[in-house]
């Protein structure tokens, strides 16, 4: 059984609570048809509304028939989801205005324990604004003006539900969070033809489980190996390691098979937590590797540089260096990559990019709560107050973490449409410095409450 929040809509028929269920549940699971009474048993499924994620249970609509009819036993199904709920989403159809059967639920509602949160659906345009007013007539608040076809008004409906569904406990958030992360680790090997990848997996194997060799593409297909490591702290830490074909600069690739190596190696990159990009250190940095780095960057993966063949490299110190500051110029959107030495000939430096590996990881899964999360944010404004654009204040509410894997932020208040992407940067940063995330991607969407008066 799941444990989630519990959400159930209930409403008269026809008003739209099954395309709204189909919205938040991500799939057309529920029949839709502008015929009434299409839903009759309760459907349920997982539902997710910008990070939250709740349990969603669509009704059938709501019928004063007698008990033993039809209608009067999908009534019972409704009053019971609606006890089993943490909160009840009560639906209206704005642009037919408030009807005698929606004052009749109205007053069933009252009577009931659970939360109600009222929502005016069909609420596009300002033909329907008197509608949406009149709501106000059903003494269960402030109405969420919605549109469930056209996915409008979702950040207020997210605004009037988070009180009764986000779950706040560090410890369950926490929970969540180690068993996810404690499943074997996906670590993919990317580079250039040639820049010793398939070595280093044999390597760290212990086997010539790889065909290696000095021509360069022997690499075709990727292959994923499982294997358990034996880390210096005496714990066993399994590991998928995956093995991707070399990828050349674009203009390059002509043969076919080629590209659809190298299309192989970009989707094993998709199933990666951890990505290693390992540079040929006789070589250096290349505009090629720095492609490479963006791509699993915007892809939402972790990412780590390894210097290879480090034993034979010429001038250690000064290459490194200069890897280095090319790193941070070239990537400056995740400054501070780790940058580590290995040797796939000797096996000099591998457990240290296995620590850095889990490490990185980590910091990928990692969920900070609201509370934390938002008193770092008071003192990020508090230090540097967003600017006033044209003399009109930009007004930032509160800031919530909307996933993990990559860390995703949510940054909700007004005229944030105008926010300057230096800004955002320092937010960014802040975020990554201060909250532990390090160097991983960490993405920031902006959203301001739609306000159908305006």
């Amino acid at each position: 059984m799941s444990n989630l929040p519990v959400v159930a809509i209930v409403g008269r028929p026809n008003v739209g609570k099954s395309t709204l269920f189909n919205r938040l549940v991500g799939k057309k699971l529920a029949l839709v048809d502008d015929r009434p009474g299409v839903t009759r048993d309760r459907r349920e499924g997982d539902a997710t509304l910008i990070g939250l994620e709740f349990r969603i249970i669509d009704t059938a609509g709501f019928e004063t028939d007698d008990a033993e009819t039809l209608p009067g036993r999908m009534r019972a199904q409704t009053q019971a989801a609606v006890r089993d709920a943490d909160v009840a989403l009560f639906m209206v159809d704005a642009r037919a205005g408030v009807m005698p059967l929606d004052e009749q639920v109205a007053n069933w509602l009252r009577g009931e324990d659970t939360p109600i949160v009222l929502i005016a659906n069909k609420a596009e345009g300002k033909s329907t604004e008197s509608a949406v007013m009149e709501a106000y007539s059903l003494g269960l608040g402030d109405p969420v003006p919605l549109s469930a076809e056209h996915g409008e008004g979702l950040v207020d409906l997210f605004e009037a539900i988070r009180p009764y569904v986000e779950r706040d406990e560090e410890e369950v958030e926490e929970g969540e969070e180690d068993e996810e992360a404690s499943g074997p680790l996906k670590l993919a090997i990317v580079g250039r033809p040639n820049a010793g990848k398939s070595t280093l997996i044999n390597k760290i194997l212990g086997e010539q489980r790889l065909i290696t060799g000095p021509e360069a593409g022997i690499t075709r297909d990727s292959i994923a190996v499982d294997w358990t490591w034996n880390a210096p702290d005496g714990n066993a830490y399994p590991i998928r390691l995956i093995d991707t074909a070399g990828m050349r600069k674009r203009a390059k690739v002509q043969d076919k098979l080629e590209k659809l190596s190298v299309a192989d190696g970009l989707r094993a990159v998709d199933f990666a937590e951890v990505v290693v990009l390992l540079l040929d250190a006789t070589l250096g940095l290349e505009a090629q590797d720095l492609r490479i780095a963006d791509k699993v960057l915007q892809e939402g993966r972790a990412l780590i540089i390894a210097l290879n063949k480090w034993d034979v490299a010429a001038d250690p110190p000064k290459l490194f260096q200069g890897v280095r500051a090319a790193l941070d110029e070239g990537l400056a959107q995740v400054r501070g990559l780790p940058l580590l030495t290995v040797s796939a000939e000797t096996g000099r430096g591998i457990d240290q990019l296995l620590i850095a590996a889990h490490e990185t990881r980590e910091a990928w899964s990692k969920r900070v709560s609201t509370g934390q999360l938002n008193r770092w944010f008071e003192r990020a404004i508090e230090a540097n107050p967003p600017p006033a654009p044209g003399g009109r204040r930009i007004k930032l509410r509160y800031l919530t973490q909307a996933r993990t894997r990559p860390p995703s932020f949510v940054l909700f208040g007004t005229r944030v449409d105008q926010l300057p992407e230096s800004y955002r940067r320092y937010l960014v940063n802040g975020i990554r410095k201060e909250l532990g995330f390090g160097a991983v991607p960490v993405r920031l969407t902006v959203r301001a409450p739609k306000n159908p008066f305006d």
